[in-house]
């Protein structure tokens, strides 16, 4: 019996810790814009909140040849947009992707993307402990001249 509770609870243990990461981090409202034939990138948008605190360090999709994040501001009067290596996501605190803010820029993208479909994405987070976690969320395509919905973030 006490074998039993042993095991059991390595087992309860080892299912806990290697969900953790994924349980911390959060993400809403993930949609990419719609793209025409020949159109080469477009972006991708959502919310992500991390319970404890991590960064994401990077992403991919098997519909883009590269996938980079991205900020947009304003500099001088201009704005700017620029891929970055790495983003806080502050503990508590809803990082959101929208048009005119941080995004996820696909680029090399291999075929047109049409409104309903579902894409794929894979996000690499980065805990406290240094450790990288993947995960995969998928996001609905919108038209090509989509905004965010009502009660969604427009700007970062």
């Amino acid at each position: 019996m006490k074998t039993l509770r042993s095991v059991l609870f390595v087992a309860v243990l080892g299912i806990s810790s290697s969900t953790a990461m994924a349980v911390d981090v959060d993400v809403q409202s993930v949609w990419v814009r719609g793209t025409v034939p020949g159109q080469k990138a477009t972006g991708a948008f959502m919310e992500i909140t991390s319970k404890a605190g991590a960064t994401l360090v990077g992403a991919s999709s098997p519909v883009a040849g590269v996938t980079e994040i991205h900020e947009m501001k304003m500099a001088g009067g201009v704005m700017q947009m620029r891929s970055i290596p790495r983003l806080e996501l502050p503990a508590g605190q809803a990082v959101k992707f929208a048009p005119g803010g941080y995004h996820l820029m696909l680029l090399d993208v291999k075929q047109a993307l049409k409104a309903g479909e579902i894409i794929p994405l894979v996000l690499n987070i980065e805990g406290k402990d240094k450790k990288t976690e993947s995960i995969e969320v998928k996001g609905e395509v919108r038209d090509l001249t989509a905004t965010p919905k009502p009660g969604e973030p427009m700007k970062h």
